[in-house]
């Protein structure tokens, strides 16, 4: 089944979902006489994900002994495969790994409850930054908490930066120099980078023009300049056409591995990709590397703190309570924090952050020193993406290819990407 085959089958079973939420009799009274309560729990992720996270919850368990917790845990695609139809039958576990791209959805169609009555109850936010617990709100309700935060910016290997004859990133590097210097690297035979996901940088690009990929209600493009789609990705184009990136047929061939990756085999720079993604990397490449911003200009209104993923409850679960509680013991205990080590982003808790400072790899704490440089330069996040992101994406990333591969011009895909994408935005029209 294609993408679109398969967003079109998510979206069917969340209408169902929405058509059975009437029997749902939510409560919060699922302690038993004894006072035991049992959680599920669900997240995707590396094995190494699985691995402390089972700890941390074997952790809440020993600290909490009549809690026992079933965990639920997959690879990123087969988690939305597994999630789509227990929402639809009211099953979705109590506590819910959300990513940006979903969280819209399954709190539009009442799968996720409202934790701002929980805030400073049972959890506990008064050292976090608003404008970062700000990012799970949707429609005025707070349906998710960020696990951490990321920022963009180039993860590259210095010795190969000079390898291509280029001294140092510039400070304050802007679009045109980036390309100057991507050329460069070229002359010499070394990709400057893997070039850029679609989705992710042409709105940091729209961001920094003032703009968004959407709208605020949700219901359409954020931009109406086809100008700016048309400069990104011809841009993109060309730098592919002139060896600063590699071809589409490698891109495809080595998409989501990292070791068959440029910067791993030393063929190229660095890549673009958010600040939690580093440390896996750094170990791959096993060589000094180094964190730089993105180039503006500017940038400051382009870049934003985006939540790695968020903790949600379940609007149907029966312990919202104990699942609230345990998001707190996620967000706030040092001992948890600990074995987590900021691996699903920078944590949020101010105090937190102090406290496991001491207890980081190398690579780990540059990566909270960049998010610590970058956040005061930050501007808000937009909204979360809306209901039908994912197909807009998907659309998205299917013209880029056919221009990437030279079988449509980048004029061309931005007149059929605005078509598409405001006619799949269009339904979330009142």
């Amino acid at each position: 089944m294609g993408k679109k085959g398969w967003f079109l089958v998510m979206a069917m079973l969340l209408v169902l979902t929405t058509a059975c939420s009437g029997a749902n009799s939510g409560g919060n009274s699922g302690t038993s006489a004894d006072g035991k309560v049992k959680l599920r729990i669900a997240w995707w992720g590396s094995d190494t994900r699985h691995e402390y996270t089972q700890k941390v919850v074997d952790l809440y368990k020993q600290k909490n002994p009549n809690v026992t917790i079933d965990v639920e845990y997959a690879s990123f695609d087969d988690y939305w495969k597994k999630l789509a139809p227990q929402a639809a039958a009211n099953q979705l576990p109590d506590i819910v790994q959300m990513d940006i791209s979903y969280i819209s959805q399954y709190a539009k169609n009442g799968q996720l409850e409202d934790l701002a009555p929980y805030l400073n109850q049972k959890i506990q936010v008064a050292d976090v930054t608003e404008n970062v617990l700000k990012t799970g709100v949707i429609a005025g309700k707070q349906y998710g908490i960020p696990t951490g935060v990321n920022v963009l910016g180039f993860q590259y290997d210095p010795a190969l930066l000079k390898k291509a004859g280029i001294d140092k990133i510039p400070d304050n590097w802007t679009w045109d120099q980036y390309k100057e210097l991507a050329l460069k690297a070229a002359s010499n035979k070394v990709h400057f980078d893997s070039s850029m996901v679609a989705d992710i940088f042409f709105h940091y690009y729209l961001r920094t023009h003032g703009k968004s990929l959407y709208n605020a209600e949700g219901t359409g493009l954020g931009y109406d300049d086809d100008k700016l789609f048309v400069d990104f990705f011809s841009s993109m184009a060309d730098l592919i056409k002139k060896e600063a990136t590699p071809s589409p047929e490698v891109m495809n061939q080595t998409k989501g591995i990292i070791e068959e990756s440029d910067i791993v085999k030393e063929k190229g720079i660095g890549v673009w990709q958010w600040s939690n993604q580093y440390v896996g990397l750094q170990q791959v490449v096993n060589r000094p590397m180094a964190l730089a911003p993105m180039f503006g200009p500017n940038m400051e209104k382009g870049i934003y703190m985006q939540p790695t993923m968020y903790w949600a409850v379940a609007s149907h679960s029966q312990v919202k309570d104990e699942a609230a509680k345990f998001i707190d013991f996620w967000m706030n205990d040092v001992e948890a924090n600990k074995l987590i080590k900021g691996e699903r982003g920078v944590p949020i808790s101010a105090k937190i952050k102090e406290a496991v400072a001491a207890e980081l790899s190398e690579p780990t704490k540059q990566v909270f020193d960049f998010v610590a440089s970058m956040e005061p330069k930050a501007s808000p996040m937009s909204p979360p993406p809306p209901v039908g992101s994912p197909e807009v994406i998907a659309t998205l990333t299917d013209y880029i290819e056919q221009v990437n591969f030279g079988q449509m011009t980048a004029e061309d895909a931005a007149v059929k990407f605005r078509a598409d994408a405001n006619t799949i935005l269009a339904n979330n029209k009142q």
